[in-house]
């Protein structure tokens, strides 16, 4: 697909990294996946690049920095070969591994991003996206301005804002280097809005969640319990709704078996399935599904393999979870 604001053809496929950046607590909830290991987590991102896959996304609060510094060992050598986006929003502590705040100043924002390229070990980032998504809208155009300053200092090319609200997201859009829009976008929570959005303003709509935490992915069976450690466990943010009680939740796995075999027609993987229908949704549209390990990475990517769902596949989805009217 062509990321039209930046000029450049990817595949339509991101390797969303997460996951991988181990343990941190978000207002004194876990944020991390659980246990990882770096070495996995770095065969992992080889074999995304080697399937030909370009977008990585991450940010500097996965891990406390951590996620950003594992992106920056895989890419060593090879940075071209790859569109980086990180996100800056949330302010965190590297040593303490947990988020302290969020950004107030221009100051803030232009630590964020040299802390980002230090971790990263590169001296630019692709797309630097604002990860608050309901920022007070009187200070977002402080916000774009200090981006346009980065990009003049060649620090970043181009920009967008992790947010599912148009009124903020054009605020953003109306500045020259806005290249996309990230917000959670999978079969079972479609945002007609902000796909429109993204359709209208001509940006590459980054759809974060495609798998819904991995609850889209079929692993998961009513009443199994997620780990302590791990953010959708027992301890998750008042947020989480995938899981409840660190269980899956069972309205999201009923929806799923109702459309199983429509997202599995042609051989595919739920996972896959679930990707394609991202595809159906628009030709701007890129799924940035997470992974813990190579096996993940490789079957996500491989939905490249079968494309989009049909137009009328992606009707009777809508229709029998009750989307159409």
């Amino acid at each position: 697909m062509k990321i039209e604001k930046m000029g450049i053809d990817i595949p339509p496929v991101g390797l969303g990294c997460w996951a991988i950046g181990g343990e941190w607590t978000d207002i004194g909830a876990q944020a991390g996946w659980g246990d990882v290991d770096d070495a996995v987590s770095l065969r992992a991102l080889q074999a995304g690049l080697d399937m030909g896959a370009k977008l990585i996304d991450t940010a500097n609060i996965y891990g406390a920095g951590h996620s950003e510094e594992l992106v920056g060992k895989a890419l060593q050598g090879k940075r071209d070969q790859a569109v980086v986006v990180t996100k800056f929003g949330i302010l965190c502590d590297e040593k303490r591994k947990c988020t302290t705040g969020i950004v107030q100043s221009k100051e803030d924002i232009v630590t964020s991003c040299e802390d980002s390229l230090r971790r990263l070990l590169t001296d630019y980032i692709d797309v630097f996206l604002f990860h608050c998504g309901d920022y007070d809208k009187e200070k977002a155009p402080m916000v774009l301005d200090t981006l346009e300053e980065l990009v003049r200092a060649g620090k970043i090319r181009y920009y967008g804002w992790s947010t599912s609200d148009p009124e903020r997201a054009g605020i953003i859009a109306g500045g020259a280097h806005a290249a996309m829009m990230e917000f959670a976008e999978n079969v079972m929570e479609d945002d007609p809005a902000m796909t429109g959005f993204c359709e209208r303003r001509r940006l590459a709509g980054l759809c974060r969640s495609p798998l819904a935490m991995g609850i889209l992915t079929g692993k998961y069976r009513r009443g199994m319990q997620m780990p302590e450690n791990d953010l959708r466990g027992i301890h998750a943010a008042p947020w989480m709704e995938y899981f409840i009680d660190g269980r899956p939740n069972q309205v999201f796995l009923d929806k799923l078996e109702a459309v199983r075999e429509i997202l599995t027609s042609g051989k595919r993987t739920l996972a896959q399935g679930c990707i394609s229908w991202i595809w159906g949704r628009g030709e701007r549209m890129i799924p940035i599904p997470g992974f813990k390990s190579e096996k993940q990475v490789k079957e996500n990517v491989s939905a490249l393999d079968f494309g989009a769902l049909s137009k009328e596949q992606m009707e009777e989805i809508d229709r029998i979870l009750k989307r159409t009217v």
